[in-house]
């Protein structure tokens, strides 16, 4: 259906219907925010012997997060008085809209995304950034010193690891002479997944995506103990809400991106040796490679401790930056030797 929809002429019809298929993704996208929070809540507190929500909703605390959510959205709206005031409600949008434009080139199946771009890998790098904005804004915005430092340093953060991580992903596109995320895909299809063609470029990706979502190890630009909440310490109620909700939407973007870059999108492993594992969905792969990738970020929060900020750039810089500009050394050196067409 989506693929005729996207090679049909338009037509308010057409229209429509993609606004509803766009609701119908915000409303899985929140669902998922509401309930990976509670489900990282868990997962940390079972690693660090602690029990986690357990009162809401049950012995598992299944309507904990609904109730955060909702304290939030009830909370009072407050704007510093010396704010600059069209800036300071721009900013958490200008955070969030850009975490889930990207979602719009993510292929979950071979039948199943919202648009088919031949530079759908670059649309993603690109819009991505644009989160940058809403961070530095936020932090100017609000007239606060704390929020300022806290904004520049963590715009400081986001500029020097998006750099590997954008090299990181240069020795997939000479591998496959393509940016369209789909075609990526399919060349993992017949062959070994990225994750093993590319281990340096993996392993450099998902350190500088965990950087780029401001988590733990690298959750600086939120550091209380330093910056008192950071670039945000001025937002209150369902705009401070964004913001988190932004971070949450990027965790689902970027684990979804992982698992269409690096493990084989909706192709079962071994499927050539084992053609009865293309019995089960592809949709069904897609969504158990993507809960490990996020489970996975859950563990690192867990076990991490949170880096010194000197020693944060100092490893961008100095390691991840070096690391990737090999691998594109050394993926363009084998590509000539050996898979010359």
């Amino acid at each position: 259906m989506m693929h005729e929809l996207l090679t049909s002429t338009p037509s308010w019809l057409n229209f429509a219907i993609f606004i509803g298929l766009g609701a119908v993704l915000l409303g899985v996208v929140l669902g998922f925010v509401t309930y990976a929070i509670l489900a990282e809540r868990k997962v940390i507190g079972f690693m660090q012997l602690r029990i986690g929500p357990n009162r809401l909703g049950g012995r598992f605390g299944l309507l904990q997060t609904v109730a955060d959510v909702l304290k939030l959205l009830l909370k009072e709206d407050t704007i510093p008085k010396k704010a600059d005031r069209p800036l300071f409600i721009l900013a958490p949008v200008i955070a969030f809209v850009p975490a889930f434009m990207v979602i719009a080139v993510i292929p979950f199946t071979d039948k199943l995304y919202f648009a088919d771009l031949g530079v759908g890998l670059l649309y993603y790098l690109a819009i991505s950034g644009l989160t940058t904005f809403g961070v530095i804004t936020g932090g100017w915005a609000s007239n606060n010193k704390y929020a300022l430092l806290g904004g520049m340093r963590a715009v400081a953060q986001m500029i020097s690891y998006e750099i590997p991580l954008v090299m990181s992903v240069i020795g997939i596109i000479l591998l496959t002479g393509s940016l369209n995320i789909i075609s990526i895909v399919e060349f993992q299809a017949g062959q070994l997944w990225f994750i093993v063609l590319q281990p340096v470029a993996f392993a450099i990706f998902m350190i500088a995506s965990v950087a780029e979502l401001n988590r733990t190890p690298f959750d600086l630009p939120e550091a209380e103990s330093e910056l008192v909440a950071g670039y945000h310490v001025e937002y209150s109620g369902f705009r401070f809400a964004f913001f988190m909700l932004a971070e949450y939407v990027y965790l689902f973007a970027m684990a979804s991106l992982v698992t269409v870059l690096f493990l084989g999108g909706w192709y079962p492993p071994f499927h050539e040796t084992l053609p009865f594992l293309l019995y089960i969905p592809g949709v069904v792969w897609f969504l158990l490679k993507f809960s490990l990738v996020v489970f996975f970020m859950f563990w690192i929060r867990a076990t991490f401790p949170r880096l010194r900020a000197d020693h944060l750039m100092e490893f961008g810089w100095k390691v991840l930056l070096p690391l990737a500009l090999a691998n594109i050394f050394v993926t363009a050196l084998l590509k000539e030797l050996f898979f010359r067409s």
